[in-house]
């Protein structure tokens, strides 16, 4: 049995991965690495997050993003926005320095047996663990509007379901939503030529203004601090104390995981965006129908006025939403014995990112109940990083820095030679 399996090859789960191999854990990491910034992001797409809170975490800090900038001969600066496929060959970077070797094969169960946890691979492996943690990001947890539902693929998709937009040149796309991802879609249909239009419930689109210089007179910087998610003494609770956030009651808890950070569009896609793309707002989609090949929209207005809209395609741009019941790779029993964090459904964590089920770890948008905002960015990968990890050694009854003990049970109930993976 491997001490711990990760789950999962983006920022949280390599971030994990080296403080683990840091740590001397017997350790697998599963996935394809950077997946969501590699495979889901269209060209052209920039960072939200200032380069200086958009690291990987290993403990000694040695492989940040401007560590990588400068192998490629780029600085990274403050309110600069870097190119996500920056972002992702930097993910890689870090993935051959930091981490043990990522299996890129996709593990497909996860489930309870003696001793831990049994884990099976898309080509049908088997694979043992003691403690297993789950980073597995965004792509589960997709959603899309119910009316929109009933549409098929080529109807309707998700805007992280797309790694080329080029597809809809020429044609007539309708964007639901008013954060980044609805907005930057958008602008960049525009650009190469689409007709788009955004639909957004909101009375307004809010814009993030361009950040503060990072060095200012001391007055200043008290008054509204830089963090990882923004300047404020609230995105400042937000960003640096996620554990005095899982203190708080979990009514609060969800009120604020539903509502900080609200959507808003980047200081820098502003001018981009209002210069070519059309807007209907306080209307939200009613139903959606199939007309000639086409999509007609029912949107109803805030005032109760009822409209339709036909396009060719609609991209909701509408987030996600953490919970066990869109996580399929975990078995329905294992599922259906731990506690979760009303509403979302998504398993209620320990100080150190434990599951009720002793031994299941989670990080990513899945602790984002449970700990806040933070867990919603790369930010959040350091603090959960180094939690994770000393919860996993102290799962495996790990003492001071060594894992003799460990290596000795196992070294005691397996015979020479005998696999982990059959």
């Amino acid at each position: 049995m491997y001490d711990l399996v990760v789950v999962g090859a983006g920022p949280y789960g390599l971030s994990i991965a080296a403080h683990a191999a840091a740590a001397g854990l017997d350790l697998r990491v599963f996935g394809r690495p950077m997946a969501s910034w590699r495979d889901h992001m269209p060209p052209g797409m920039f960072l939200k997050s200032e380069p200086w809170a958009s690291n990987l975490s290993d403990p000694k800090g040695a492989f940040s993003l401007a560590a990588y900038a400068a192998t490629q001969g780029v600085e990274v600066r403050h309110a600069s926005p870097l190119p996500v496929g920056f972002f992702a060959s930097y993910g890689l970077w870090f993935a051959e320095r930091a981490a043990p070797p990522v299996d890129e094969r996709t593990i497909t169960s996860v489930r309870a047996c003696p001793g831990g946890f049994r884990l099976v691979t898309d080509d049908g492996t088997t694979v043992l663990a003691r403690t297993v943690a789950l980073a597995v990001g965004v792509m589960p947890f997709t959603d899309i509007p119910a009316p929109l539902r009933g549409l098929s693929s080529e109807q309707v998709s998700h805007s992280s379901h797309h790694a080329d937009l080029a597809r809809f040149e020429g044609r007539d796309v309708t964007v639901i939503g008013a954060g980044q991802a609805a907005l930057e879609t958008a602008a960049l249909l525009a650009e190469q030529g689409t007709a788009v239009r955004v639909v957004a419930r909101s009375d307004r689109l809010n814009w993030n203004t361009l950040p503060p210089p990072r060095q200012r007179p001391a007055l200043e910087a008290a008054r509204a601090p830089h963090t990882g998610l923004g300047c404020g003494w609230k995105n400042y609770l937000y960003a640096e104390t996620p554990g005095i956030f899982r203190r708080l009651p979990e009514t609060t808890r969800a009120r604020v995981f539903s509502s900080a950070l609200g959507p808003a569009g980047a200081w820098w896609l502003r001018d981009r965006f209002e210069s070519a793309v059309d807007v209907r707002l306080g209307e939200s989609v009613a139903g959606a129908v199939r007309v000639d090949g086409r999509v007609r929209l029912e949107l109803v207005a805030t005032t109760g006025r009822v409209g339709t809209v036909d396009t060719d395609h609609v991209i909701a741009a509408t987030g996600f939403t953490p919970g066990l019941e869109r996580l399929g790779l975990v078995d329905r029993e294992l599922r259906a014995g731990m506690r979760t964090v009303r509403p979302s459904s998504a398993p209620e964590a320990s100080a150190v990112f434990e599951s009720s089920y002793p031994g299941l770890f989670v990080a990513g948008l899945l602790s984002a109940p449970s700990f806040g905002p933070s867990m919603r960015f790369v930010y959040g990968a350091a603090y959960t990083a180094e939690r994770l990890v000393a919860g996993v050694r102290r799962r495996l009854g790990v003492r001071g820095g060594s894992l003799v003990t460990v290596r000795q049970r196992q070294a005691s109930s397996a015979p020479v030679g005998e696999p982990r993976l059959s």
